[in-house]
């Protein structure tokens, strides 16, 4: 059975993991918004498209730069915590 202090700690690497992988492109979103924001400021240009095209870019293209660190930060959650929980190691 599992112990409730297993439980959290699992629960907390599993937040820790998930804040790791979400922050490159939560932090592009961020800094490609703000920039656009300001420069539709400057120029009074209030076009729906001219915010969400290049934001959707510069996430993909940063999704396409960071999988494999997406990737290596799960497959090691997994194999540290998860799967010694399954097979019955605590």
């Amino acid at each position: 059975m599992l112990s409730e202090g297993v439980f959290f700690d699992t629960l907390r690497q599993g937040l820790w993991a998930a804040v790791l992988v979400s922050m490159p492109i939560l932090t592009v979103a961020l800094v490609t918004g703000l920039a656009i924001g300001l420069f539709q400021a400057l120029t009074s240009i209030q076009e729906m498209t001219l915010t969400f095209v290049p934001k959707l870019a510069a996430i993909v293209v940063v999704f396409w730069m960071t999988m494999s660190f997406m990737t290596g930060t799960l497959v090691a959650f997994f194999q540290t915590h998860v799967v010694p929980l399954i097979s019955g190691g605590q």
